[in-house]
């Protein structure tokens, strides 16, 4: 008998139900639901450019009704129907932790506390609490060296324990009212599994190692006594956190009757511990050793892993080095950039080049030589997640003259992301990771083929594409068939499973020899904007750089 898995991917503008045949990985079904609230789906600040919340009834709603439709639609196929659905897997953004009261309820479901700010989920994107990750790396670096070295030397704003200490500090009242904060990803399984209290809801280690400095090698999560240096209120919230936490080799629990009615799914069927949709979107295009995924959206996530049988060094600017954050029996090692398609899309939307849109630019940009724009940009705009761990840093764009064009200037943001790319490749490769192969995933991968070409030609590397549309909810659906069981008509093991319901496109993008060579040497002129401007110890005068720029330029436009 056929057997169904569904995967929620909870993203940062939407939530998707994605149906799977879990003997094959054929999408069946899926839906959308748009988050509402907001600036889609991300309630802001016009005051703080900083603030990004969500408000969990998105979440609870959203879910109800892209499951609903998904299975309408899978309606369609012969031989479905929902009571052979047999698990449940759950990826979000993160670190977007939601704070809660004793029985795990967001307070923000409350209705005294609905239109609280400081009590809504803390998207991955809320930025404000830099000044407070600053602290606990200063902080980590005199008592806790240890904890910096496995998040990659810095602590991020975007994290878990600086997001609390900024909301300690910044609404005090509210924040006595919080008896703990869930991650989304923790927060959705315990949710669907009808859990009661924050007690029983198991955390998973991939939020935990990469976010919240957990590591099995202290003991788990930090301790009381470095927390409370920070802020003794830092210490009652640490006393809410489990010693242990899961990897996805387990089942957060059983789908509860009262949402299986809402849902309409059988009860009792698995509900897979949840993950980040990067690190499951690394699941979804079949992740091994020596595969970087690069999971393109909005933002992106680089995610590798390596076998537990070999120590491996500590890699400084990076989001972790995580036992099964990713796959059970290896490390799980994560990177990104903080903003890719945001970028295009600041461009196309808020700048509004001639009223152009986002197809209109790349038919401009694919018609350009590399180089031929004179142009050179950071990719910035939103801070540096990686190398720099810095959200403080911002975009540039140098080399434009009174003829720069639209397209120009677009061509040249999507090499600035491809040469930020690069730049992490560098640094795994540099701590002794090796890169095989890039299997990318993401609306990008799968719109713009221009894109793909630069950044085959910027790192010189052959680009693959998963064969989902869907990869981070396919991952989650093998993460429902895993949870399940072979005897239920899943799997055993993550191997098997990823063998049977993964692939990628027939289409590869190989790095074009003569774009390489030219490419080489814009890549070398980003790193020293990148490290005079991203570094302190960089003092070199730049006097070339335009130059440089104008001499590749005119050899591009006369080749």
């Amino acid at each position: 008998m056929s057997a169904y898995a569904l995967g929620l991917d909870f993203g940062t503008n939407s939530v998707r139900a994605l149906i799977v045949d879990a003997a094959n990985g054929n999408e069946i079904a899926t839906s959308v639901y748009n988050y509402r609230m907001g600036q889609a789906g991300v309630i802001i600040d016009a005051k703080d450019p900083n603030v990004a919340r969500q408000h969990p009834r998105e979440y609870v709603d959203g879910m109800t009704k892209a499951v609903k439709d998904a299975l309408a639609d899978a309606a369609k196929t012969s031989g479905f129907a929902p009571d052979k659905v047999i698990g449940i897997g759950v990826d979000t953004t993160g670190s977007t932790p939601i704070p809660v009261d004793e029985s795990g309820q967001a307070l923000a479901l409350l209705p005294e506390y609905e239109n609280e700010p400081a009590l809504m989920a803390w998207l991955w994107k809320d930025h404000t609490s830099h000044a407070e990750a600053a602290e606990i790396t200063k902080l980590a670096a005199k008592m806790r060296p240890q904890f910096l070295a496995k998040c990659g030397g810095i602590y991020s704003s975007e994290w878990f324990w600086a997001k609390i200490l900024h909301c300690a500090r910044t609404s005090p009242d509210l924040f006595e009212k919080i008896h703990s904060f869930v991650e989304h990803t923790d927060w959705m399984p315990a949710v669907l599994c009808g859990m009661k209290s924050a007690a029983d809801i198991p955390r998973g280690v991939c939020a935990a190692g990469h976010k919240a400095m957990y590591n099995p090698s202290w003991g788990g999560y930090p301790d009381e006594k470095f927390l409370s240096k920070l802020d003794p209120r830092l210490a009652r919230i640490r006393q809410t956190l489990p010693e242990s936490c899961q990897s996805i080799a387990q089942a957060a629990g059983q789908l509860c009757p009262e949402w299986a009615e809402r849902l309409g799914l059988p009860a009792g069927i698995a509900v897979g511990i949840g993950a980040f949709d990067a690190h499951l979107g690394g699941v979804g295009c079949g992740i091994g050793a020596g595969t970087l995924v690069k999971i393109m959206g909005t933002s992106t996530c680089d995610i590798l892993v390596a076998p537990m049988d070999r120590d491996l060094p500590d890699v400084p600017g990076i989001c972790g080095i995580v036992p099964e954050s990713v796959l059970p029996e290896h490390y799980g090692l994560e990177a990104g950039q903080s903003a890719v398609g945001d970028i295009f899309n600041w461009y196309v939307h808020s700048i509004k080049p001639d009223h152009m849109d986002h197809a209109s630019l790349t038919a401009g940009a694919e018609n350009l030589k590399p180089g031929a724009s004179g142009l050179l940009a950071l990719d910035w705009n939103n801070g540096n997640r990686t190398i720099l761990v810095d959200q403080r840093l911002t975009g540039l764009l140098m080399g434009t003259t009174l003829h720069t064009t639209p397209a120009e200037i677009f061509r040249a943001l999507v090499e600035a992301t491809a040469y930020g790319a690069r730049a992490i490749i560098e640094r795994f490769e540099e701590y002794g990771v090796k890169v095989e192969r890039i299997v990318c995933c993401g609306g990008i991968s799968a719109k713009n083929k221009m894109v793909m070409q630069i950044y085959a030609d910027v790192a010189n590397v052959p680009m693959e594409i998963s064969s989902s549309a869907q990869t981070c909810a396919l991952g989650s659906a093998i993460c429902g068939a895993v949870a399940a069981g072979k005897a239920n008509g899943g799997y055993d093991n993550y191997a098997d499973a990823m063998a049977a319901m993964t692939s990628t496109l027939p289409e590869r993008f190989e790095p074009i020899p003569e774009n390489v060579a030219v490419y080489e040497r814009l890549y070398q002129l980003y790193k020293r904007l990148h490290d005079l401007f991203g570094t302190k110890d960089y003092a070199a005068n730049q006097y070339d750089v335009m130059k440089e720029l104008l001499e590749i330029r005119d050899s591009a436009r006369n080749a």
